[in-house]
C-alpha cells in the first residue's frame, strides 16, 4: 500500500507539473498572437506628434514625416500652385483647446486638418473640418473654415525630414513652423488671454486654501492687462508675506506702472532694507534691483 501510495503522489505531483507548463505554454502563445494582433508594420513615413502649452490654451499638430531622399520638393514631388496634405499619408490634423488666432484671423477649438498651397512667394494656410481624410485627394474647399497667405523663408541648410514645430514662443503667441528642404514657412497663432486665461485665474482665487495671488499679479502686470488688479492681487500676496523683498520689489514695479511713484518709493526703499539682510548673493541682487530702481523713481 504504501509503494501504491508513492507512486500515485508521484504521478499526481508530475500531472501538476505538466498540466502547469501546459498552461504557461498555452499563455505564452496566446500572448504572442495578441502582440502580433496588434503589431503594426512601420510606414515609410513615420507618425510625428508635437505638443505646446501656450497660456492656458493646449495644442496638438499629428502628421506623418517624409524625407527628401535626393528628390527635388517644391515644384515638383509637391507641385505648386496645388493642394497640398502638408506631410504625406493622412492629413496633417491640428487640434487647440480653446478658441485662437491663426495669421490675425479667429479660430474656434477644435481639431482641424491642415493644408497648404505652396508657391515660390507665397503660400496659403488652410484649415478645414475634421473628415478625417488620406491626403487630399477628398478636398473640398467648400469645408475651409479658415484661409491664409504668408511668405515662405528660404533657409540656408536644407532640412531633411518633414517638420512642423512651435518657435518664437510668448506668453501669448507661438510660431508654428512648417519646413522642410530649404523652406520654412511661419503660422501666426495668437491667444487672447482675456478670454482664455484670466476666468480661470480668478475662479483659482475663490478656491480654498492658498491662493496664489503673486503669481496671478506677476501675469497681469507681465502681460500688461489689468493694471489695477495687479496691484490688488500683489497687496494680498503682500499682506501674507510683509517682509518678501522679491514681492516687494514687484510691488514697487507694479505702482510705478500704476503712476504711484510715491508709493513705489515706499515698496523699493523696503525691499532694499530687507535685502541688505539677507543672504550674500540674494541681497547683491535685490541691492542692485533697488538702488537702479530707486534712481529711476527718484529722477
Amino acid at each position: 500500500m504504501k509503494l501504491n501510495n508513492v507512486i500515485n503522489m508521484r504521478y499526481n505531483t508530475c500531472t501538476l507539473v505538466a498540466s502547469l507548463i501546459c498552461i504557461c505554454i498555452l499563455g505564452w502563445i496566446k500572448d504572442g498572437n495578441a502582440q502580433a494582433q496588434d503589431f503594426e508594420v512601420p510606414v515609410t513615413n513615420p507618425r510625428g506628434k508635437i505638443q505646446q502649452r501656450i497660456a492656458a490654451t493646449d495644442i496638438e499638430v499629428v502628421y506623418n514625416r517624409p524625407s527628401v531622399k535626393g528628390r527635388k520638393i517644391f515644384g515638383e514631388l509637391v507641385p505648386l500652385g496645388q493642394i497640398w496634405r502638408t506631410g504625406s499619408d493622412a492629413s496633417t490634423k491640428i487640434t487647440f483647446s480653446t478658441p485662437v488666432s491663426i495669421n490675425g484671423n479667429s479660430l474656434n477649438a477644435g481639431t482641424y486638418e491642415l493644408f497648404t498651397i505652396p508657391n515660390e512667394m507665397e503660400w496659403t494656410i488652410i484649415l478645414q473640418q475634421n473628415r478625417n481624410q488620406w491626403g487630399s485627394y477628398g478636398y473640398k474647399s467648400e469645408f475651409d473654415v479658415h484661409r491664409s497667405i504668408v511668405k515662405p523663408e528660404n533657409l540656408q541648410s536644407p532640412i531633411e525630414t518633414f517638420t512642423i514645430s512651435f518657435d518664437e514662443i510668448t506668453s501669448k503667441s507661438a510660431e508654428l513652423s512648417i519646413v522642410w528642404d530649404q523652406i520654412r514657412v511661419p503660422v501666426k497663432i495668437d491667444i487672447d488671454l482675456e478670454s482664455t486665461v484670466l476666468p480661470l485665474l480668478e475662479e483659482s482665487l475663490k478656491t480654498e486654501g492658498r491662493k496664489p495671488y503673486f503669481r496671478a499679479a506677476m501675469f497681469y502686470f507681465e502681460n500688461d492687462l489689468d493694471i489695477n488688479r495687479a496691484s490688488e492681487l500683489m497687496d494680498l500676496a503682500i499682506s501674507e508675506n510683509p517682509n518678501h523683498l522679491g514681492m516687494l520689489y514687484r510691488q514697487a514695479l507694479i505702482l510705478q506702472r500704476k503712476g504711484d511713484i510715491a508709493g513705489a518709493i515706499t515698496a523699493s526703499e523696503k525691499s532694499l532694507s530687507e535685502a541688505r539682510k539677507a543672504s550674500k548673493e540674494l541681497s547683491e541682487e535685490y541691492v542692485k534691483l533697488n538702488t537702479v530702481l530707486l534712481d529711476r523713481l527718484k529722477r
